[in-house]
């Protein structure tokens, strides 16, 4: 895991690998790239003209480039990497978080396999240092678990703020923010992409229980007899044709002077084939990842319980692998799910809501202030918002305005979208209370009108279809890795935050 530390020192000065500086393109109007603020000293020893070299070498601040250049006489470190901030913001206006925290991501990609880099990056308040901090310990993040030790390049191993204010409480507390939030991100990436041979619901709900004892958890876990005792139909009717039964896992944490409740609930298919309704090659590779709802629910739990934040706090993990088997569920099935109501199973491949209904049903009987529920549910949210972005559906308009204003402030691409209430006509059933499919067009927000039949009467309900940006198959970027990507964790870690601060009611 990547260190962090603050540092007073300057930027010619600390021994490192290698000194990170900004770089901007200039205001309208301007030629060539702008050296931002905190590179004084990088610059002084490039006689000021540390701008006009990076001209001359085609940088330009475009959000994104990465620059090395060998570093001058004056400097410790050999090595000096300018990475693009974008636009320079006007006079007194300072860089945006998600454009600090970008850059901090690419310059630790960048110096993968290096022991310690000092970031000079522009740092005018905590806000600024936090966001610089979380970017680099996102970028530096590699999964190297199953590859030969000699062949694996290590992540940078050691990122040096400078510009922070090691004493000052604002500046401790971010960076105390910082290495939780990137950590427990990190632990969800790493989740997401451990091999369905390794990571099934036993051994997910196993990391959980450990995970519960070292941060002061609750942790209860239902096995299959649990589950079917329970009634539980909608996950055991997913997992029955697998060799690895399912699991529903609860994580409580308590805060002894919480004023508010909030139930979070990850989709946890730790593998994906369709069932019955069989993908096809090509779109079957990477369903490891259709656990990433539950991965960011697991992490953004054990931040808040590390941030110690006064909100009372519950996880539920639904999980199940979906596989083909004579024992596996048929189209055209039906269900009894956990809250008594019948479900026609039309396609095994909508699994993901027959899981997270049950947890949600079972969430709500704890009567939490809200409920948010996550989940890689569908192909249909992809085509309508892109890879990069996931959708927000509530049962409150003005809740589901503030999930969307508390993922930007996280940094996180959303948007929200409607529960049109003629879609729910399409899942009318002539043998059960209601169909797992509906109309194809605007499939994702039938399926977030399936989930909404679930929600306990009068409680506050929103849902994060993160299909798009769970899991990155291109190349990297900013501090986005090539995988599973830890989408959600940072805007549920949010949520908590807000509130327990009193921001949501």
């Amino acid at each position: 895991m990547t260190a962090l530390t603050l540092s007073t020192a300057g930027a010619a000065t600390l021994r490192a690998d290698a000194v990170v500086v900004g770089v901007a393109k200039g205001a309208k109007g301007a030629k060539g790239p702008v050296v931002a603020a905190g590179a004084e000293a990088v610059d002084a020893a490039f006689d000021g003209k540390l701008a006009t070299v990076l001209e001359t070498l085609g940088a330009s601040g475009a959000e994104g480039e990465v620059t090395k250049l060998p570093a001058p006489s004056g400097l410790k470190a050999p090595v000096v990497i300018a990475v693009g901030l974008g636009t320079a913001p006007e006079k007194d206006d300072a860089y945006p978080a998600e454009s600090l925290r970008r850059a901090a991501g690419s310059a630790a990609r960048a110096l993968a396999g290096s022991k310690k880099a000092a970031f000079a990056l522009p740092v005018e308040a905590a806000e600024d240092a936090q966001a610089i901090a979380e970017g680099a310990l996102l970028g530096a993040y590699a999964f190297t678990a199953y590859q030969d030790e000699k062949n694996a390049k290590k992540p940078l191993a050691e990122v040096a703020l400078l510009g922070a204010k090691p004493r000052d409480k604002a500046f401790k507390a971010a960076a105390e923010r910082a290495v939780a939030v990137a950590e427990e991100m990190n632990r969800a990436r790493d989740l997401i992409n451990t091999p369905p041979n390794d990571l099934y619901p036993e051994s997910f709900a196993a990391v959980a229980t450990a995970a519960g004892k070292e941060h002061g958890l609750k942790v209860q876990v239902w096995d299959e007899k649990a589950l079917v005792k329970g009634g539980f139909g909608g996950i055991l009717g997913v997992g029955q044709g697998a060799a690895h039964g399912p699991r529903l896992v609860k994580l409580a944490y308590t805060h002894p002077d919480a004023e508010k409740t909030l139930a979070l609930v990850g989709k946890g298919i730790t593998y994906d084939s369709g069932g019955i309704s069989l993908k096809p090659a090509g779109h079957n590779e990477t369903m490891k990842c259709d656990m990433s709802g539950a991965a960011a629910v697991f992490a953004a739990v054990v931040a808040a319980a590390r941030l110690g934040l006064r909100v009372n706090l519950t996880g539920w993990l639904a999980l199940a692998e979906n596989m083909p088997s004579g024992n596996a569920t048929r189209p055209g099935d039906v269900l009894r799910m956990y809250s008594g109501k019948t479900v026609e199973v039309l396609n095994t491949d909508a699994e993901g809501r027959l899981v997270l209904a049950d947890a949600i049903t079972r969430a709500s009987e704890e009567n939490p202030d809200a409920i948010v529920d996550v989940a890689t549910l569908t192909g249909a949210m992809v085509l309508a918002l892109g890879n990069r972005r996931f959708g927000i559906m509530s049962n409150d308009e003005a809740f589901r305005t503030s999930v969307h204003e508390i993922a930007e402030e996280a940094g996180e691409d959303s948007w929200p979208m409607p529960l049109p209430a003629d879609l729910r006509k399409g899942m009318d059933s002539p043998t059960a209370d209601i169909a797992n499919m509906g109309e194809r067009m605007g499939g994702g927000l039938v399926a977030g009108l399936f989930l909404k039949e679930f929600v306990g009467e009068g409680i506050t309900w929103a849902h994060l279809d993160i299909a798009g940006p769970a899991f990155h198959e291109g190349a990297p970027y900013g501090y986005t890795p090539k995988g599973g990507t830890g989408s959600a964790v940072r805007t549920l870690v949010r949520l908590a935050e807000r509130t327990a601060d009193g921001d949501l009611g």
